[in-house]
């Protein structure tokens, strides 16, 4: 019989969070399961418990199969464990120790529920819409990366704004100065995109979006565009601020002027572990504590 591996990402530097995975590690361990942790945080969580020698150390993608993705914390926790996804495939479950936690699947209060169920593997997995994203210099390629939430064209530091030029399937839309461009899913739709005054998207709506932040034009509405569409931002060869660009707060790569991000959706999505088929919409009401709560609605 296999060996179950359910791999722990949490945020080390957060008491409840160390604790809580501790707790959740003895459960696994109790039930079978071996818990596998990053390398580098495992130190952390055995520091003055016992009985968990027996959890494991995460290196590389070398370790056998891991068949489920447990995070605590918020989204920032989540995006950093959907690192490893691109390593080892495994669905993410999210337990939010955050604020908002839109990716988050269930809160502290449910945690014994959520063990018991991973346990079972009783679960279904949603597929999100990743996206892809390339720098190029004229028509060499320079860099590559991806997008959970948003891949940000941004002026660094607090200079001038960046020139650009916006594109959408290689056809130009428009041209102006700005502080920001946004190229974001529908999972990011309710993060930064959503700051900068974009459309909320229901997350498994297949489409890319495209919201300019702060910028100097008549024409600055965000755009929704399909998900075989491609969208481009060229930093103007006249450009006189720099720019770089930041793909879920986490990856950054600066953007000379003559630099062209492109956005297009990639090829292997996110896979979040589901828990409940509660809509969307239920989600949006308690995340953002919209009024609802008194409404009456007339029946025919």
């Amino acid at each position: 019989m296999s060996v179950r591996r359910f791999l722990l990402a949490f945020h080390p530097g957060r008491a409840e969070a160390v604790q809580t995975t501790a707790s959740i590690a003895a459960r696994l361990l109790a039930a079978g399961v071996t818990p596998v942790v990053l390398a580098a945080d495992r130190g952390v969580l055995l520091e003055g418990r016992s009985g968990l020698d027996a959890v494991e150390p995460y290196e590389s993608s070398d370790i056998p199969e891991i068949e489920l993705i447990i995070t605590l914390g918020g989204d920032g926790t989540i995006l950093r464990a959907a690192e490893l996804q691109r390593e080892i495939d495994a669905p993410l479950l999210g337990i939010n120790l955050g604020h908002v936690g839109f990716l988050a699947e269930a809160e502290m209060a449910d945690i014994d529920e959520v063990v018991e169920r991973a346990l079972r593997a009783d679960y279904e997995v949603e597929h999100r819409l990743v996206m892809r994203v390339r720098v190029f210099d004229g028509d060499r390629q320079v860099h590559e990366t991806w997008a959970i939430n948003e891949a940000a064209i941004e002026k660094a530091g607090s200079g001038r704004m960046i020139s650009t030029l916006l594109e959408i399937d290689d056809r130009p839309i428009s041209s102006f100065g700005t502080d920001a461009v946004i190229l974001a899913t529908p999972t990011g739709s309710t993060a930064y995109s959503f700051s900068a005054g974009g459309p909320i998207v229901w997350p498994t709506a297949e489409v890319l979006l495209m919201v300019p932040l702060g910028a100097h034009a008549l024409f600055t509405r965000p755009m929704v565009a399909a998900p075989t569409s491609t969208m481009s931002v060229t930093i103007a060869d006249d450009s006189t601020s720099a720019a770089v660009l930041w793909c879920d707060s986490r990856r950054s790569f600066e953007l000379p002027p003559g630099s062209r991000v492109e956005g297009t959706r990639d090829d292997r999505p996110l896979r979040l572990a589901r828990l409940t088929r509660a809509p969307f919409s239920d989600r949006l009401v308690a995340k953002f504590h919209l009024p609802v709560e008194g409404f009456r609605r007339k029946r025919p």
